[in-house]
């Protein structure tokens, strides 16, 4: 997927569309959760890869409309930095954030929970 110059968007996307049903699925097994108990679904609509973005996208859409389940976009930037709730409960803003994701690598001052 990748050569000299970084990721091939082409190759990444194709990618994305070969893998997001699978890794769906594993994400729902290791959460030991079901789509009926799913209370929203939240893809990232950018900045990133538009070919992959709208391949999570679109899966997303189709879950939640085959599902009646509610969908709200969120900015991929804020998801990345909001994972690290995930590790870091205590976390609370203000903080510094180094985040690393392709060409939107940058240092972040998140001041709130939704302000970078």
């Amino acid at each position: 997927m990748k050569n000299m110059a970084g990721v091939v968007p082409e190759i990444a996307s194709r990618n994305h569309i070969e893998a997001i049903s699978r890794v769906a699925k594993k994400a729902l097994e290791e959460a030991k959760v079901e789509l009926k108990d799913i209370d929203v679904i939240t893809p990232t609509y950018g900045p990133g890869l538009v070919g992959a973005l709208l391949v999570g996208l679109s899966y997303a859409k189709a879950l939640s409309f085959a599902n009646n389940i509610p969908f709200v976009g969120v900015n991929h930037i804020q998801g990345h930095i909001a994972s690290n709730y995930l590790t870091y409960k205590e976390l609370e803003p203000p903080f510094l954030c180094i985040m690393m994701s392709g060409g939107n690598t940058r240092n972040y001052s998140c001041k709130g929970i939704y302000r970078i």
